[in-house]
């Protein structure tokens, strides 16, 4: 993972120290850092690359990586599938030749198209004086671009922005195909004009279809110094399955099933297709935890063993999950760190009693039993959030499943001042240029979670704890799939099947511009880089291979209905409670809605965000 950024100038002089102080470029790379310069006097451009670099794989490759024939390439990805690289190879490198190799611009497409991973990149060209740029078809890598009236700086790109001061009129690149900027051409007309390449399925590859829909919103989303957008003659093909829209010809009554009757549906009737999707996913987690650079020997004590992989974990079905299959692939002496997150809560009149301290409280049990029968009741304890207790309750299920497993169960604690302070001094430039409540609200708790700064309680006492984790795995993209938000259910009460399956396109359609770019600049922001299992493009591919009735059933009860497919997957690999618990979303699970201002919408825009950014 790195912090990538590029400045075009169309004049002759350029200011070399122009990225030289990007703080938060460097905090997303901080294993190496160098710049470039590429010019044409003849021309009157200039390009200035800057590349700061987090080293997971393979030999530390120093970016931007040149050749001896003027070529640039600045990379900001992994090459999960499509394309080989081989264990101890570096992915930039391989992707480096790739390029190069290519004759014209059909050539760099199909490169693009086999590329299955995360990747945001940008590439100079120096035989056709061409800088290519671009996301992946989910958008899981930052990419934000900027114009000027300033010709010294007339085109920016960047995985972030630089600085409170340098964030006016940053927009993120969209996810829809790949960007290439003619730099003779726009030297000569003192403007950027540039061409586009959309994704498009295999049924439209052979035809004309150009998408007139996200051709003019792409056209109302450029900076204002593109005067020109043209449509190129090839296309990218999506790396993903089209999504299977047949429906049941009529819907079934609503029925309760009790986890004892789930059990049965899934021997029954669904055992396939589970086998088929634990294979799936579990292979796209393998993936993303080995070939990292390991930080410690099998040979090491126990106690002194460091985890090198984290999961953001709530204790909910997604995050249980993948630390389930995370179990499987990470070496078994090695440690992995469940990131747990929670805001303190406001005292209420109903909260009299004294608050103890943390280290001689007993560890409660499963929040589904006992006297902890209400996860949403307000505890004594002011950090006891709704997250925090399925997660200790997550975490005993896992410690039953694999009972030689460390399991390092992180409680990161946030009070209000620590929100603000941190908020205002990086999470409200992380988080721009999305500016909703929601946006800060889901920023800041993904920004503290995966900072991985808390504590672990060990023979009932508490101690600091920071996470060495450099890899951090993410549940987002389930939900967007399997109907796991509460506004899938109105859709499907409103206009069954037909309506779930126009909502669930749109979902992976925009979760680009919604989360991915937002979640990838929030979490690199510590030198740590997010991995989404749910997004992987076979994982995606098979769900949308499957009818729609065969993942949702929303006549079921919430807790049961939404992502059916999965907490059956959750059963079958033993885990029990978290495979029935209803869906909470972050925002409420770690109580940071609760914690400011409980009467604004999610939609709105964050006053606070803007507050922060001004000052």
């Amino acid at each position: 993972m790195c912090g990538i950024c590029c400045t075009v100038s169309l004049c002759a002089s350029v200011d070399t120290n122009l990225h030289q102080d990007n703080k938060n470029l460097r905090r997303r790379g901080p294993d190496r850092s160098q710049q470039l310069i590429r010019s044409d006097p003849a021309l009157n451009y200039s390009c200035i690359f800057s590349g700061h670099v987090l080293h997971l794989r393979g030999e530390l490759t120093p970016q931007p990586i040149h050749d001896d024939n003027g070529n640039v390439f600045l990379w900001n990805g992994e090459v999960f599938g499509g394309i080989e690289v081989l264990s101890a190879a570096n992915d930039t490198s391989v992707m480096f030749q790739h390029l190069t190799s290519c004759d014209n611009e059909h050539d760099l497409l199909s490169v693009f198209s086999k590329v299955q991973g995360p990747w945001a990149f940008i590439y100079y060209q120096s035989k056709n004086h061409s800088l290519w740029f671009g996301r992946d078809f989910f958008g899981r890598r930052s990419l934000l671009w900027k114009c000027s009236d300033n010709l010294k700086e007339v085109l920016s790109l960047t995985s972030v922005a630089e600085s409170p001061a340098d964030t006016d009129d940053w927009q993120e690149v969209p996810a829809s195909g790949i960007f290439r900027c003619d730099l003779s051409t726009c030297a000569l007309l003192k403007s950027i004009s540039l061409t586009w390449f959309p994704w498009v399925s295999e049924l439209e590859l052979s035809g004309e279809t150009v998408h007139h829909e996200e051709h003019k919103w792409i056209l109302n989303t450029l900076p204002k110094c593109v005067t020109q957008l043209n449509v190129g003659s090839d296309r990218l093909l999506v790396p993903v399955s089209p999504l299977n829209t047949n429906v049941p010809e009529s819907l079934p009554e609503q029925k309760k099933v009790s986890l004892e009757e789930l059990k049965l549906l899934i021997s029954e009737e669904y055992k396939k297709n589970i086998q088929s999707f634990v294979n799936v996913l579990s292979e796209a987690v393998l993936k993303r935890v080995l070939n990292l650079p390991r930080l410690h020997e099998s040979s090491s004590p126990a106690h002194e063993r460091k985890a090198n992989v984290a999961i953001l974990f709530s204790g909910g079905i997604d995050s249980m999950i993948l630390a389930a299959l995370a179990d499987r692939h990470v070496p078994p002496e090695e440690p992995i760190d469940l990131l747990n997150v929670a805001f303190m809560m406001r005292a209420t009149n109903q909260q009299k009693a004294p608050l103890k301290k943390c280290s001689h409280r007993k560890i409660p049990g499963s929040p589904l039993t006992g006297n902890n029968s209400n996860p949403d009741a307000l505890p004594a304890d002011p950090f006891n959030v709704p997250d925090r207790m399925t997660g200790r309750s997550g975490l005993e299920e896992l410690k039953a499943l694999s009972l030689t497993r460390i399991w390092n169960f992180v409680e990161i604690n946030v009070t209000l001042g620590e929100l603000k302070q941190m908020r205002q001094q990086y999470i409200s430039q992380l988080v721009y240029p999305l500016n909703t409540v929601l946006d800060d609200s889901i920023g800041c708790a993904v920004w503290f979670a995966s900072r991985g700064i808390g504590t672990l309680r060990t023979d009932e006492e508490l101690k600091p704890y920071t996470s060495t984790s450099k890899v951090v795995l993410t549940g987002i993209g389930a939900d967007e799939q399997l109907g796991g938000y509460s506004r899938h259910r109105v859709r499907f009460n409103t206009l069954g099947y037909k309506g779930l399956l126009e909502e669930l396109s749109m979902e992976l359609g925009r979760i680009s511009s919604r989360n991915l770019g937002r979640d990838d600049r929030v979490i690199g922001d510590h030198g740590k880089e997010a991995r989404f299992p749910f997004l992987d493009e076979n994982v995606v591919s098979f769900l949308n291979s499957l009818p729609i009735s065969e993942k949702v059933d929303l006549t079921l009860p919430r807790g049961l209905g939404e992502k059916l497919i999965l907490r059956m997957t959750a059963v079958s690999l033993g885990l029990s409670s978290s495979s029935v618990l209803p869906k909470r979303a972050m925002q409420f699970g770690s109580r940071i809605a609760k914690m400011e201002n409980s009467n604004e919408k999610a939609s709105d825009k964050c006053n606070r965000l803007q507050t922060d950014l001004i000052d």
